[in-house]
């Protein structure tokens, strides 16, 4: 555990507010490779303000190495996605100075929680600031309690103020996050620092966007973008029975699941996972793609040739193939897969399952052992590090996904029912011509079924990109799933690329 203060450096309190906001600030030291690193830990609210106003409250945690040169060093802010969700996961898992423990292979461990320092901390080449989005973690937007903004209770009374859930929309979630950089940038005075900006899934589709609107809009140069597990385009997300996109970018994951559990067949030589994939997606887009786009008009010798072919990579019965029309859901593959063992897999990382406590029943009504059974871990784990070892002393509950942000997000910029397809692919092509010299890194699991990684190959190959845009941008994929630093094989290697790609992003001007 790091060697924290006992108590916090200051305690000042913040601006006006409906809770109290006061930062704290506390010093730690962690051992790595037999040396001694020493930072900086700032856990604070920064008030956001429209036309002077107080609007909203945004919890962010800061860490910064101690150096006689700050300014020099890199600068990465930090968020996850959710929509609704805070930075915990980043924070906890893969990035900060401390983790949480998961087993080797991203298995949930017994309780209790333990948190560990995390030897593949990101601290090593870059400071770092984890910021909770309103609506998330300790951060909060509230109405005024007036007539117009509060529910009154049955004598007639106001019954006080109420969330203002303005902030839970696409482009304003951007801008505060663009206001609060700025904010943080002139504090910090790091506005010549190396900057770059990190996030995971719909965080993934912030950085995308902000790779362009923080530059265009706020004037923050980027040196590099990193988009972990990102959904950038959500049209392929979604899949019905008259598209095409869904079903083609997740099979290749499907297939990589099944190769993980040992049932996958004839899969030509293939080497390693990598191959696999490769011959998945090759598969999807040549074999499969005539099924799904011609359905009952393809001749039944094709159909039962490919029906086939499905079973044999995905180790799923040509039946149930046959019956599904070769669309294949992410439900219905987690529960199919292991049926005969009453197991069922995670969507977040499909190598994981757990018993399925209703095999019996038509519809699946068990826990999900790749999302809610990391609840608890984070959960513990966040609030550890915050309230114990960085000393904030808050009354409010840390909201680690807050589903009431996700259920009421939405997107008031849409121009027409018709064009409601959102995408942030587009915005990170304009960002790297806004700025030629950024460089783009994208990272996924092959066992995420949420956000499936051929998603982002197949997408890459469509950006048109000059020859020299394609030597600013990398893809990764790793062992794992949606949240594949939980593998530790995974998380050295994800530490290891991140710091060639700083490396790599950062002029030489000596």
């Amino acid at each position: 555990m790091p060697n924290a203060s006992s108590a916090p450096d200051n305690n000042d309190s913040g601006p006006a507010s409906a809770f109290r906001t006061e930062s704290s600030t506390t010093h730690h030291t962690i051992e790595l490779d037999g040396q001694s690193l020493s930072y900086r830990a700032i856990a604070e609210w920064t008030t956001l303000r429209k036309i002077h106003k107080p609007v909203a409250e945004v919890f962010h945690t800061s860490y910064f190495v101690d150096t006689d040169d700050n300014v020099s060093r890199p600068l990465t802010f930090v968020f996850n996605g959710g929509p609704g969700a805070a930075s915990a996961f980043l924070h906890m898992g893969a990035l900060g100075p401390q983790r949480v423990a998961f087993g080797e292979s991203g298995t949930i461990p017994p309780m209790p929680v333990e948190v560990l320092d995390n030897l593949e901390t990101w601290l090593t080449f870059t400071d770092l600031i984890f910021i909770d989005p309103v609506g998330t973690g300790f951060s909060r937007a509230l109405k005024e309690d007036s007539t117009s903004d509060s529910v009154a209770k049955a004598d007639g009374q106001s019954a006080g103020p109420s969330e203002d859930t303005g902030f839970w929309d696409i482009d304003r979630d951007l801008n505060s996050l663009g206001e609060l950089i700025c904010r943080i940038l002139s504090q910090q005075h790091r506005w010549t620092s190396p900057l770059f900006i990190a996030g995971e899934s719909y965080g993934g589709f912030r950085v995308a966007k902000m790779a362009r609107m923080l530059q265009e809009t706020h004037g923050v140069g980027l040196c590099g973008a990193l988009l972990i597990s990102p959904a950038i385009e959500f049209e392929g997300l979604f899949g019905t029975d008259y598209n095409l996109t869904h079903w083609i970018e997740v099979f290749p994951s499907l297939v990589a699941t099944a190769h993980q559990h040992g049932l996958t067949n004839n899969v030509d030589g293939a080497e390693s996972l990598e191959d696999v994939v490769a011959l998945a997606a090759d598969f999807a887009t040549q074999q499969l793609t005539r099924w799904l786009a011609l359905g009952d008009a393809l001749p039944e010798a094709e159909r039962t040739e490919i029906t086939k072919r499905m079973a044999e990579l995905t180790g799923l019965s040509e039946a149930f193939i046959e019956n599904a029309g070769g669309r294949i859901t992410a439900p219905q593959f987690c529960r199919e897969l292991l049926k005969g063992q009453a197991r069922v897999l995670g969507l977040y990382d499909a190598s994981l399952s757990t018993a399925d406590p209703f095999p019996d029943r038509t519809n699946f009504e068990g826990p999900d052992p790749s999302l809610l059974s990391i609840d608890p871990l984070f959960t513990a784990a966040i609030n550890q590090q915050l309230r114990s070892t960085l000393k904030v002393d808050s009354e409010l509950d840390y909201r680690l996904l807050c589903m009431e942000v996700f259920e009421k997000w939405k997107h008031e910029a849409s121009e027409h029912v018709f064009k409601s397809a959102v995408g942030a692919m587009d915005d990170l092509r304009y960002g790297m011509s806004l700025n030629e010299h950024m460089k783009v890194f994208i990272a996924h699991g092959y066992f995420d079924l949420i956000t499936p990684c051929y998603a982002t190959g197949r997408q890459v190959g469509l950006m048109k990109l000059t020859e020299d845009q394609e030597q600013n941008l990398s893809t990764k994929n790793y062992s794992g799933g949606h949240m594949f630093y939980s593998w530790d094989s995974s998380r050295v290697a994800f530490r290891d690329d991140a710091a060639e790609f700083y490396q790599s992003a950062i002029p030489d001007r000596n």
